[in-house]
């Protein structure tokens, strides 16, 4: 392994005490491509006009002209307590671009370690296939967590625990504009973390 190829995260977890939802991409594209210091800050990447659809019926409500408005959405996301993090803590890009078919992952997130600064949150979303396939492997290898036997199927969710804390696991589409599904399609699968639900 070639060390210096090794990308290390660079964005600290974005952590309210009172979240109820953390959302789990994989990792950030190449700086680059940034609009903004923050989570999904690609200006192609549709996380933040499908919160501007849900919450706002607006997918523009995040946009100032070509770039997202940073403190908007981090102040959006304080209020609807939304924590943010993603799946992979160190990577090697094996193509320079924000395809995840390319990361290769070297250090997963310690997951038990976020959720424990969260004690509120019980629903964790994974926003894409790469984000998935990392998060199960954490899952595997923590013996703090009582695992779901499989990924649930796109758009759902499906119940596990972290320690005594009932979770719930809900496998979202990637806010890519490379995946082909409309945006409304997206948001109204999105629209289900912020269903109140019970305890599993």
């Amino acid at each position: 392994m070639n060390i210096s190829l090794i990308e290390q995260h660079p964005l600290k977890p974005f952590l309210p005490v009172h979240a109820r939802v953390l959302l789990l991409g994989s990792f950030p594209p190449p700086q680059s491509r940034w609009s903004m210091n923050f989570f999904y800050p690609n200006i192609q990447n549709d996380m933040w006009r499908i919160m501007g659809l849900i919450f706002y019926h607006d997918p523009l409500h995040f946009v100032t002209g070509k770039k997202f408005d940073e403190e908007k959405v981090r102040k959006f996301c304080y209020e609807e307590g939304i924590a943010l993090m993603d799946t992979a803590l160190a990577v090697i890009r094996k193509n320079n671009n924000a395809s995840d078919k390319f990361l290769e992952m070297i250090t997963p997130v310690d997951l038990a370690s976020i959720l424990t600064k969260i004690p509120d949150c019980n629903k964790v979303a994974v926003t894409g296939q790469k984000s998935a396939e990392i998060l199960m492997s954490v899952l595997e290898a923590n013996k703090d967590f009582q695992k779901p036997l499989f990924l649930p199927s796109l758009g759902t969710c499906m119940s596990f625990q972290f320690k005594e804390r009932p979770m719930w696991l809900y496998r979202m589409p990637s806010t890519s504009r490379a995946y082909p599904k409309p945006l409304q399609e997206k948001a109204e699968m999105y629209s289900a973390l912020f269903r109140e639900k019970k305890s599993p």
